[in-house]
């Protein structure tokens, strides 16, 4: 390919980079660019990107703009709530080089369709944030043998690397498996500082684009970690496990596999579940109808103080759940009673009511989606966040 005129003048301050030059930017243009997540993480990677000149962007995401994206996904902005993320990014990179290829998948990437969405993208930026999509994005990777830049944010830690199939390690090597349900939070749950996505984003654009030009060292066999309290860089060497099911010597993953997805609760999916209120379990309506009815319930919140201040329902009692073993004396009159324990989004309260019947409480039952899910279903005057 040659450079025209417009494209030296646009790329010039890459192309004078001896490390880059002319040809490298010509494989820039050429090159297929697969971001999985577009939020904290793929917007900045996706405008580095084509501000680069990266030739062809294929942007996969399913979720809509919503008010709390805005604190860190720089791509949207207050008109965009409600509208597709890839539709609206796609908008917004395009300005930015009229000759960019934009490939829209507004879908979400799982192990049934990985494969499909990747085959034929050079690298694969992941910038999603739940364990099943991960592991899909990094299974899909490995069988296709396409690069895997990788990348995490929670709260004010970072993380970043890149996984080549057969020259270093897989996410597998580094976790075999996901945690169990509600084991690690997720940013709606513990926070994320907003400009810690756009360090770790601009990192992973920063390695694809180095992997397209075949330049400098890349993260392979290192991963990366940036604490942004502290403002410390940390690396650790991770190699390949000649045990991995995936990439290990004898593999037995032979296609992505599939995890269920506990993560969130989702307001706008309908679970067909309207009321529910049994040994274990009820829903914000099935509550709301009883308190409603004049009935008194028991409600403990198992959330953080900072969330209490942000939304909360009256008449509760707050133990976070880090002191609930400590505490739990507090509620040595409720054993015989009803206890409905509540939090963010029903995941930390499912781990506490399943400890509050191993310690004698046996009518504990879990608020379903929790605050979120009573605040879209049965009381919007509740604030979300």
């Amino acid at each position: 390919m040659t450079l025209t005129p417009d494209q030296m003048r646009r790329w010039s301050r890459q192309i004078r980079l001896p490390q880059i030059g002319a040809e490298g930017q010509d494989k820039l243009l050429a090159a297929k660019v697969a971001i999985v997540g577009v939020g904290g993480l793929g917007c900045p990677a996706a405008m580095y990107l084509a501000a680069a000149g990266v030739g062809t962007l294929g942007l996969i995401d399913d979720d809509i703009v919503d008010l709390s994206n805005l604190q860190r996904q720089i791509l949207y902005n207050e008109s965009d709530r409600g509208r597709g993320k890839v539709e609206v990014a796609a908008g917004r990179l395009m300005p930015l080089n009229s000759a960019l290829k934009i490939n829209m998948h507004p879908v979400r990437l799982d192990a049934n369709n990985a494969m499909e969405i990747l085959r034929g993208y050079d690298i694969v930026i992941d910038g999603n944030d739940n364990f099943p999509t991960r592991y899909a994005v990094n299974d899909a990777c490995v069988l296709l043998g396409i690069p895997n830049v990788y990348g995490s944010v929670l709260q004010f830690e970072g993380r970043a690397s890149l996984f080549v199939p057969r020259m270093g390690p897989c996410y597998r090597c580094l976790h075999a498996e996901p945690p169990p349900p509600g084991a690690v939070q997720n940013c709606a749950e513990a926070g994320v500082l907003g400009v810690l996505p756009g360090v770790i984003g601009s990192l992973q654009a920063a390695e694809a684009i180095k992997w397209i030009c075949g330049i400098g060292d890349s993260l392979v066999g290192r991963l990366l970690v940036i604490d942004m309290l502290a403002m410390s860089f940390d690396e650790f060497s991770i190699t390949r496990n000649p045990q991995c099911a995936l990439c290990g010597d004898n593999p037995t993953i032979k296609a992505p596999v599939a995890y269920s997805d506990t993560c969130v609760y989702h307001a706008e999916e309908d679970l067909g579940e309207e009321e529910i209120d049994d040994d274990t379990r009820i829903t914000p309506r099935a509550a709301k109808r009883r308190l409603d009815r004049g009935e008194t319930l028991f409600i403990l919140d198992v959330r953080e103080p900072i969330e209490i201040e942000m939304s909360h329902l009256p008449d509760t009692m707050l133990i976070p759940m880090g002191q609930l073993p400590s505490r739990v004396g507090e509620l040595s009159g409720k054993r015989e009673e009803e206890v409905v324990v509540i939090c963010h989004h029903g995941i930390r309260s499912q781990m506490v009511t399943d400890w509050l019947r191993k310690q004698g409480f046996k009518k504990a039952k879990n608020l379903e989606g929790g605050i979120d899910r009573w605040a879209a279903e049965a009381d919007p005057s509740i604030p979300r966040y």
